[in-house]
């Protein structure tokens, strides 16, 4: 992380929570900084490091590392979720069209996909819940990627054993559209009138019109082209997975908490 970003983030987690002031004991001796909780988290967030390791890094706790995990993360979601974690407005909608229509897929507004994350220390009583077709507890992740990396859609919580399509049975994505409030990208395609976006998925969706899946088996070089299209594009929310894990790479080991939760 770049300094300036570590100092843009650091004054507005400690004014936002307290708990990352710097306090003085009852022998008046000085306590963490916020600085050394702050690295304590992003280097557990980044490494996937445990608190053994960060015990002699920063010269803190087990106990406190593992709390300033979890209170720099409630922090961040609350400052920067107005500005990150938000739904599409129609400047946001039209740069995706905009690059819908460079990659030959007009109204396109992303692609869709699930990822699982192992629960190492999932509960003995919930593992049969979590258990799905890898045989191991996962926690599931839906996902909405652009072109250029950014998940404007996220649905986290579900048990392992769920798929694809009972995770988007649960997904808030559609519930604007359902309840009629959801933004307009009207278009037509072969006469056929259509007042909302699409996205591009795998096999598994159901047949729906605002779903674009690979043709199985194509047959013909009209076909064949645009399964190779479909499969080019459809690979945004793959490459967003992967550098998501890459990036921070708590999330591509075990997770080590034991509420969902907190997870």
């Amino acid at each position: 992380m770049s300094r300036s970003l570590f100092l843009r983030i650091q004054p507005k987690v400690e004014t936002y929570e307290p708990y990352f002031i710097q306090k003085r004991d009852n022998a008046q001796r000085l306590g963490l900084s916020s600085l050394q909780k702050i690295t304590t988290a992003l280097r557990m967030i980044a490494y996937g490091v445990t608190t053994n390791f960060m015990d002699e890094y920063v010269r803190i706790g087990e106990s406190t590392a593992i709390e300033s995990l979890e209170k720099f993360v409630k922090a961040m979601v609350d400052i920067f979720s107005k500005e990150y974690l938000r739904s599409l407005n129609n400047e946001d909608i039209a740069r995706l069209l905009a690059n819908g229509e460079r990659c030959r897929f007009p109204r396109m507004l992303g692609s869709i996909d699930c990822m699982h994350w192992k629960w190492k220390n999932c509960p003995a009583a919930w593992k049969g819940q979590y258990s799905g077709y890898i045989r191991e507890p996962t926690i599931v992740l839906e996902a909405v990627a652009s072109f250029d990396l950014w998940i404007w859609h996220a649905f986290f919580g579900l048990s392992g054993s769920n798929n694809d399509i009972n995770v988007l049975e649960r997904s808030p994505i559609f519930s604007e559209l359902e309840q009629g409030c959801a933004l307009a990208v009207n278009y037509s395609i072969k006469g056929h009138e259509y007042t909302i976006g699409y996205y591009l998925t795998d096999g598994i969706y159901p047949k729906w019109s605002t779903f674009v899946k690979k043709v199985p088996s194509p047959r013909g070089q009209k076909r064949k082209l645009f399964a190779k299209a479909q499969e080019a594009n459809r690979k945004d929310v793959e490459r967003a997975f992967g550098v998501l894990q890459a990036t921070f790479a708590i999330e591509r080991g075990p997770a080590r908490f034991f509420y969902c939760e907190t997870l």
